[in-house]
């Protein structure tokens, strides 16, 4: 944004300009502290979650950065992922990665720099000039030069505030958003199991009548079927099917409907053949393999496919090659998904799966993907699972899985519903995924009305003494440069008292300046401030940076304390505002 565009009181600044430069420390050997790395940051959230909780002699050599309330983080290493966070108050006074730039606001709003860092204008630049090719970083230089529009202080608040509440809006909407595939899923989950008991079809079977022996049918189909195709590698296999397919199943966990039966998934179908168990040598292009990853929820997954030449297709696929209409059937990692091949495909079965042949005028493949995918089917299935580690299939127990089989014309009503139900439920998704796809960039677009002044033009119309003169942003980096000179001169204690003494520093409890004077209830001098506010009298000079970064925050910006007028001995003094201290002074 150029100096002419920007609103009234606003000028463009550097990270550089309204900052202060962080301390660094080793941790001391018996000390304990939480250790902030990049992996503490929830890139989604913007916030840090469980920083490791560290010895002193533990840490690692990158522990070093030292944090306080209200800085903000920025990741280095990929800085395109956003790892950004706002320093919470039960983190002050713990350690940071070097891998972290550490910026500390100077009589700036620490919101209103940490919603910058999140900016598509403020990631894009920082990651346009990282360096490495395995671990692509950034510098801190990078971050330190980063130019941007600064607001005078008030406006900053009045936009943090604003941001806080449209993001967490936004947030919220997306939240919501994310959950719908999830209530989908359980939604269609629901739908299988009332489809496969009989309750999404009981009307429909009260008034159509309908008593075919369909397990008869298919005992009938497939004798036909084999003299027909005598010379098929299969034929040994279904005749021994056949002998021992005349008995009654019972299962006594479910009940079905009076026209309904229980039935082998083998004696329901043509045939079940398993694949060559071994893993086929992969080719550059051919015939897609199917292996276990490629078959989720009912479907084939086409992404990150394998192929394998015409030659090894053959022998892959000796025993019964794959057509379109068959069911592959995966037996491990994981078990029991399914999908139907669709016309004009052809594939190979990948190691671990299984194929499936329907008879379609008896048991057609869209009704066994439903009793397939059906989650009591799974849980019956999961009985007869075998593992102690990754649980599977053995090849000989999917032919003896259960599945309920209704008449065929109830099949096909069944189909017919669950396909519309689940219709319904993927438009839902998909204007779902279409929401969450505009809420996503909804982030980014009011951001950049909040730096183009477009949020507060409003408040600026209202507040014109708060942007102008003394209150300008002009005005305000100056004041930052004579904070930043007046810290830079105070004096630092000498090294032997800060190495003998930084062991109780860090056990003792520092307090913001405006609680220590709640708690004396009087005014104090800066040295009984100090004190009172549990900093150590030979304190470090991170510490004195802090202490009078402190006090000018509660006065500059949160105005919750006031100076008295200077005493003879030359001390300020400090209360709280509204006594009578501060009403005569």
């Amino acid at each position: 944004m150029e100096d002419a565009k920007l609103p009234k009181g606003w000028c463009l600044a550097s990270i550089a300009d309204v900052s202060i430069k962080g301390a660094q420390r080793k941790p001391v050997q018996d000390e304990t502290f939480n250790y902030i790395d990049i992996g503490s940051i929830n890139r989604d959230s913007k916030r840090i979650e469980s920083p490791q909780c560290l010895l002193g002699k533990d840490a690692p050599s990158r522990a070093r950065k030292i944090v306080n309330t209200g800085d903000v983080l920025v990741s280095l290493t990929r800085p395109n992922l956003n790892a950004v966070a706002y320093v919470p108050a039960k983190y002050d006074g713990q350690i940071a990665s070097t891998g972290f730039e550490v910026i500390k606001a100077l009589l700036v709003d620490g919101h209103y720099i940490f919603a910058l860092t999140r900016s598509k204008h403020f990631i894009d630049s920082i990651s346009g000039v990282v360096q490495g090719a395995l671990y692509p970083a950034a510098k801190s230089i990078d971050v330190q030069t980063y130019e941007f529009p600064l607001p005078p202080l008030a406006e900053q608040k009045v936009i943090a505030d604003k941001l806080d509440t449209l993001l967490a809006q936004v947030e919220t909407t997306k939240a919501r958003l994310e959950r719908i595939p999830e209530i989908l899923k359980t939604f269609r989950q629901s739908v299988l199991a009332a489809a496969m008991s009989g309750k999404l079809t009981e009307e429909w079977r009260n008034q159509n009548e309908y008593k075919d022996n369909v397990l008869q049918d298919i005992h009938d189909e497939k004798k036909i079927w084999l003299d027909k195709n005598s010379d098929h590698n299969e034929v040994k296999r279904i005749l021994r099917r056949l002998k021992d397919s005349s008995k009654v199943i019972k299962y006594k966990n479910d009940k079905l409907p009076e026209t309904w039966l229980w039935s082998q998934l083998e004696d329901s179908v043509l045939m079940i053949v398993d694949c060559h168990n071994k893993t086929a040598p992969y080719a550059e292009k051919g015939t897609p393999l199917i292996r276990t990853s490629n078959i989720r929820d009912g479907k084939f997954v086409w992404e990150n496919l394998r192929f394998v030449s015409d030659e090894t297709y053959e022998y892959w696929s000796r025993r019964c090659p794959p057509e379109p209409g068959d069911i592959m059937f995966t037996r491990e990692a994981p078990m029991g998904e399914a999908a139907i091949i669709p016309p004009k495909h052809k594939l190979c079965l990948g190691q671990r799966t299984m194929l499936i042949r329907p008879i379609e005028k008896y048991v057609p493949a869209k009704f066994l993907l439903i009793a397939l995918m059906d989650p009591n089917f799974r849980k019956r299935s999961e009985g007869i699972a075998v593992g102690t580690g990754v649980k599977h299939y053995r090849v000989g127990d999917v032919s003896n899985l259960l599945i309920a089989v209704p008449p065929t014309e109830e099949q096909t009503e069944i189909v017919r519903r669950v396909e519309e139900v689940f219709a319904f439920a993927d438009n839902i998704e998909k204007k779902a995924n279409a929401a969450l796809e505009r809420v996503n960039s909804l982030t980014q677009s009011i951001l950049t009305k909040a730096f183009n002044g477009e949020l507060t033009v409003d408040w600026r119309a209202s507040n014109p003494e708060l942007i102008s003169g003394d209150n300008s942003a002009e005005a305000l980096l100056e004041k930052i440069k004579i904070e930043r000179d007046m810290i830079k001169k105070q004096p630092k204690p000498k090294r032997s008292a800060v190495e003998r003494n930084k062991g109780s520093r860090m056990s003792r409890k520092i307090i913001k300046v405006v609680d220590a004077l709640k708690e004396a209830g009087k005014p104090l001098s800066g040295q009984q401030l100090l004190a009172a506010a549990g900093y150590p009298s030979d304190s470090s000079t991170d510490q004195l940076e802090r202490f009078f970064l402190d006090i000018r925050e509660a006065m500059a910006i949160e105005k919750s304390i006031v100076k008295l007028k200077r005493s003879d001995d030359g001390q300020d003094w400090f209360t709280l505002p509204g006594t009578v201290e501060a009403k005569k002074s």
